[in-house]
């Protein structure tokens, strides 16, 4: 044999496998897993499926999703049922919407609770639609008498690695996200620390190598009940969970978010237990001004995000090493998770794409959180939120300012004695005068220039001294616009409402009327929103600016014809009252063709029937939102 032939032989040698057909058939399904090593087929053999600790189960299928489902913040919250335990609590609750486990984005441990169902009457509306369209609703409705316990999700069709999530008491469980269901309670964090190793990921590549993560396939995985009981997994599977929780309810998209990282007083270090973080008292008698700048509030917590993005980090490649020896993979695979397989919002490798550098990532990961501290405030200005009290306070059809003193002065008084109560009147956040109170009118413009008191840019600008003081008031300002990449009112102009339509999917709780070309926009709550809210707009607003533009106008007319004048005063004064004619013109428009027709409607919407329905009864009145006329999306 000549050398190029050996070298030829050898060269195939290592890609040629020799395996037995007796071999496949030991792997459930017989799939042609020639690379699967004589330890893992054993394992096949030797241990039971993961259904003799938890079943996977199909649920159920609205066969419309556009009418049953809906974004937990879009309805009114006092319909929403949360933490319920069975099918029979939740229909003593009377609520319509209760969680759904619908699939999402890839996400390991806690998170992607957002979408709710009609579950009314326990499924009465979507059991009847579904027994309409098919003759039977359990072609479509599965395993309903699993409904609400806890139990283990993933996403069934993901483009990354399978992901499981914990959904505690409370969910339905969709056909995008199948539920695994324990035997005994007692299973489910060795289970989901099981379905999150990356010894399952292999074995799923073995059993199905497309994309789309089945029952069948989840059920057939062999179960290493001790590996996975042992207590070191247990501890960093609950561990996992805390870190993962924390990070989805630090974001204003959860239902459980109580107030911005950012604003917190507690400690954000991994010791302090959640009942301490989630401490009203705590929360309620934080003091406004922060004694600390922005910016150091900020490195704070981007040191708490890192310490506790690498924390799972080390969590995870542990559990990995202890299901990697067990099932024999280690010259396979090797327990090393990396940062971007870390599935925490505040970690940048994950959230954003991975082939950025460290310097760009930290940027967009700065930027986002100020525009979270924006958003946070724009809450505040509507009453969605307060720095007097933790959580949602304006969340139903028709909340107003009565509402919302009610509610903030319940909160403080349900959590604090008569004797503080009267330390916490006169030092803190008062219960009758609010240091950063809701607009009055929900109604906010967001225009270029000063031309109304509570102008969008103005009340952040107060936003910003009530949370950190007048004293590191500028240095804030531009530690913010530094972060933005241009100065604040020219963000709110041009990027706030779209920042807010990703934020929230395309399903927006604050509206935007604009103008055409956006000479005038004005920004209100949807939930404070009533049939009068356009006829405020008009009258209190756009006829009110048009107003003030005509003075301006005039102002400058003078000024082009007056002698004292100079040559450069009257060219700059001609060049904007051109522009202002244009502006005029286009309000005298909106309000001719639509606003003014649109205010004489009264037009009602009912929050149940979500924004899709609700914001297109608008039609030009409001900003366009690409997609959201689709009937599918």
């Amino acid at each position: 044999m000549s050398e190029n032939q050996a070298n030829s032989t050898q060269n195939t040698k290592q890609y040629f496998f020799c395996a037995s057909a007796a071999d496949f058939k030991k792997i459930p399904g017989s799939p042609i897993a020639y690379w699967a090593n004589r330890q893992l087929l054993q394992r096949f053999e030797s241990l039971n499926n993961l259904t003799s600790v938890a079943s996977p189960k199909k649920g159920l299928v609205t066969s419309d999703n556009n009418r049953f489902l809906r974004k937990w913040y879009e309805v009114s919250f006092i319909k929403v049922g949360l933490n319920y335990d069975s099918r029979e609590t939740a229909n003593e609750s009377k609520r319509k919407w209760f969680p759904i486990n619908a699939g999402g984005a890839y996400r390991k441990w806690f998170g992607n609770a957002e979408l709710l169902v009609n579950w009314e009457n326990d499924g009465n509306e979507i059991i009847g639609y579904a027994a309409d369209l098919y003759g039977s609703a359990s072609r479509q409705i599965q395993n309903t008498i699993h409904y609400f316990k806890p139990c283990i999700t993933w996403s069934n069709i993901t483009t990354a690695e399978f992901a499981a999530r914990i959904a505690p008491s409370g969910f339905i469980f969709g056909a995008a996200g199948t539920a695994c269901i324990p035997n005994k309670i007692e299973s489910l964090y060795s289970v989901l620390a099981f379905l999150n190793s990356k010894t399952v990921n292999r074995i799923l590549k073995l059993l199905n190598p497309t994309l789309n993560f089945v029952v069948a396939d989840v059920a057939s995985l062999p179960f290493d009940e001790v590996s996975a009981s042992l207590s070191s997994v247990f501890i960093n599977t609950g561990k996992n969970i805390f870190f993962a929780k924390e990070d989805w309810d630090s974001y204003e998209t959860s239902w459980d978010f109580t107030s911005l990282p950012l604003l917190q007083v507690v400690s954000a270090q991994s010791s302090v237990s959640t009942e301490e973080k989630n401490s009203k008292l705590q929360l309620l008698t934080a003091h406004y001004p922060l004694a600390t700048k922005l910016s150091e509030s900020y490195a704070k917590l981007r040191a708490h995000w890192q310490e506790m993005t690498l924390e799972m980090q080390r969590l995870e490649e542990e559990n990995n090493r202890i299901f990697i020896e067990a099932y024999g993979l280690q010259d396979e695979l090797t327990p090393k998770v990396p940062l971007s397989e870390i599935t925490l919002t505040c970690n940048p490798h994950y959230r954003y794409s991975n082939s950025k550098n460290a310097k760009e990532l930290e940027a967009l990961l700065l930027a986002d959180t100020m525009k979270e501290f924006i958003s946070y405030a724009v809450g505040c200005m509507f009453g969605r939120y307060s720095l007097c009290s933790p959580g949602l306070i304006l969340a139903n059809q028709g909340d107003g300012l009565e509402d919302y003193y009610r509610i903030v002065s319940s909160n403080q008084l349900s959590v604090i004695s008569n004797q503080e109560e009267e330390e916490f009147v006169t030092d803190g956040c008062q219960l009758t005068a609010d240091s950063f109170p809701p607009d009055a009118d929900n109604v906010i413009p967001i225009l270029d220039g000063d031309w109304f008191p509570d102008d969008i840019t103005e009340r952040f600008r107060k936003f910003l001294r009530v949370t950190f003081g007048e004293a590191h008031y500028e240095e804030n300002l531009k530690f913010i616009e530094a972060a933005l990449g241009k100065d604040i009112r020219k963000y709110f102009l041009k990027d706030f409402y779209n920042d807010h339509l990703r934020r929230y999917k395309k399903r927006p709780i604050y509206w935007l009327f604009s103008s055409p070309k956006g000479s005038f926009n004005a920004l209100i709550y949807m939930h404070r929103y009533r049939p009068d809210t356009a006829s405020v707009v008009l009258n209190g607003y756009l006829r009110e600016f048009r107003i003030k533009l005509l003075s301006r106008k005039s102002h400058l007319e003078a000024v082009s014809i007056s002698a004292s004048a100079s040559a450069g005063e009257k060219t700059k004064a001609l060049k904007e009252i051109e522009s202002l004619r244009k502006m005029i013109e286009e309000l005298e428009s909106y309000e001719r063709d639509v606003l003014y027709p649109l205010a004489t409607e009264q037009i009602a919407i009912d929050l149940d029937d979500g924004v899709k329905v609700n914001y297109q009864k608008f039609g030009p009145a409001l900003k366009k939102i690409p997609g959201l006329d689709a009937k599918e999306e």
